[in-house]
């Protein structure tokens, strides 16, 4: 055998003995990397989670002594805080009734001492201005007072690994409690450890520590699931309809915290249209106008052709994050987003549903039904659907969404119910604001109520809420900030010329 060919032997030979070590020492990371992953899965898994044997037993009110015992003291932190999870670890599995009972006594045993409080602010009134440094002693010791106690403990379970979420949904625990009683000194009580953990979380919520995140078809199958989970304007059919979703001309954003990496606090979903559409339909419209007149060989989205963002659904999926505002960030940091991707977006729109219109319209004709209708149309309407009783009538037509298939029924219906639309959503007010809740969320971030689209939603879900009917709420980034301002200090509603004449039309009608 030639040098040469013994040389290409041996080399052959160590390629190969090279690769085996090679996939040898693959197999060994893989399982490791395996071992390690379930070693830790079953680590996060038992993490604030109590044994089996604990299952719905109540709170030992010891524990919670021994705990705020030590408040006062010089003792590690590490004895404190195994005894907060021990009591996190109990709280998770306790039925609805012992859950209540534990606020109770939170916020009975362990809030302010209101004679303490009365006395200090008596110190304090008697002190005199010129004893500067005496009064900011007494003053301070007034401010501790007035925390509660239990919010040093709810600080404690904020610095558990996963406390800030199990916080989270402690206080989706209170809220049902606040919703469910009907006692107002006991709500008021309660209400005080509400506002405890809402001022904690919305300090830990800030802005500063959200992270943006767009979700595509690569995101983890577990974030994808929990995006199809969440949504509820227009709920997701399959994996193929969540596909289209975070495809191509759609963006789905998220923000995350760093305490709930894995858990979106709000998802937006985008659509990338050549125009605004008025109905749900129109969004697969304008991706499909789009696609025709890009060239076939192209792999990306037609930027040329990407002129209006639209946002068609937003949702805060935390119950416990209620009261602090993420919603508005996201949409203007997506807004950010997609006119820096899309240079040619000049039209920012939301496409919105209104959840409780048709009640309201119900309502209002069992009222008063010639303040929606004029005279000419409650007698067309009677003539269509053979009735006397047009409440009855209708509030029986608008159980399903068959009745829009009837385009004689539609078309009689359209200018009342436009009409009232308008009304319902420009003039009808809670403490000043829109009544309607999403309404009231786009005006506050700085929207322009634009257009009241008919027919927008056919589906099942869309008449149940609104008749079909949404609406476009408009931001013209310029402008979002004075009409921010002037909604939320003025309570001024910037409207339309189309959506202000509906109004108009209605409130002729309600003055005759």
């Amino acid at each position: 055998m030639s040098a040469i060919n013994m040389f290409k032997k041996i080399i052959c030979q160590s390629a190969i003995v090279f690769r085996l070590n090679k996939l040898l020492l693959l197999h060994v990371d893989y399982n490791s990397r395996h071992i390690i992953k379930a070693t830790l899965s079953d680590s996060a898994s038992r993490h604030l989670n109590p044994p089996k044997n604990t299952l719905h037993a109540p709170i030992n009110e010891d524990l919670v002594d021994e705990i705020f015992k030590f408040k006062e003291t010089n003792i590690s932190n590490w004895i404190i805080e195994n005894k907060v999870e021990t009591l996190c670890c109990l709280y998770k599995n306790l039925s609805i009734e012992s859950k209540q009972d534990f606020f109770w006594a939170l916020a009975l045993k362990y809030a302010v001492d209101h004679k303490h409080i009365q006395n200090l602010a008596d110190k304090i009134s008697s002190t005199q201005e010129e004893n500067y440094q005496k009064l900011l002693t007494r003053e301070n010791i007034l401010k501790k007072a007035l925390t509660p106690r239990y919010h040093w403990l709810f600080v404690l379970m904020g610095r558990l690994e996963g406390g800030v979420k199990f916080l989270v949904d402690l206080r989706t625990d209170v809220l049902e409690l606040l919703s469910e009683s009907t006692d107002v000194e006991k709500s008021a009580i309660m209400q005080q450890l509400n506002l405890t953990l809402h001022d904690l979380l919305l300090l830990w919520f800030s802005v500063g520590f959200l992270h943006l995140e767009r979700i595509t078809w690569q995101s983890s199958c577990d974030m994808l699931q929990k995006i199809s989970d969440y949504e509820a304007i227009h709920p997701i059919k399959n994996w193929i309809d969540l596909k289209r979703r975070v495809g191509p001309y759609r963006r789905c954003y998220i923000f995350t915290h760093p305490s709930m990496p894995r858990e979106p606090l709000v998802v937006l979903h985008t659509a990338l249209c050549d125009v605004i559409p008025e109905t749900v339909r129109g969004i697969e419209e304008a991706e499909k106008r789009i696609v025709e007149k890009t060239t076939a060989l192209a792999i990306h989205e037609n930027i040329n052709h990407i002129k209006a963002a639209v946002f068609y659904s937003i949702a805060t999926t935390q119950k416990g994050l209620k009261g602090i505002e993420l919603g508005n960030y996201l949409i203007k940091e997506v807004a950010k987003e997609v006119t820096r991707e899309f240079p040619m977006i000049d039209q920012l729109s939301s496409l919105s549903p209104i959840p409780k219109f048709r009640l309201w319209l119900l309502d209002n004709i069992k009222q008063d039904s010639t303040a929606i209708f004029t005279e000419d149309e409650l007698i067309n309407i009677e003539n269509i659907l053979s009735t006397d009783d047009i409440f009855l009538a209708l509030r029986k037509l608008f159980n399903n969404s068959l009745w829009m298939n009837d385009k004689y029924i539609v078309s009689e219906l359209k200018e009342p119910l436009m009409r009232a639309c308008a009304w319902y959503l420009y003039r009808e007010k809670r403490r000043n604001y829109a009544l309607d809740a999403v309404a009231n969320f786009h005006l506050r971030n700085g929207a322009v109520m634009w257009r009241i689209n008919w027919m927008a939603d056919p589906s099942p879900r869309g008449s149940e809420h609104s008749c079909g009917l949404m609406v476009n709420y408009r931001y013209f980034l310029s402008e979002t900030e004075d009409n921010s301002r002037n909604y939320i200090e003025g309570n001024k509603i910037k409207a339309s010329e189309g959506v202000i004449a509906l109004v108009e039309q209605a409130e002729k009608l309600r003055n005759k």
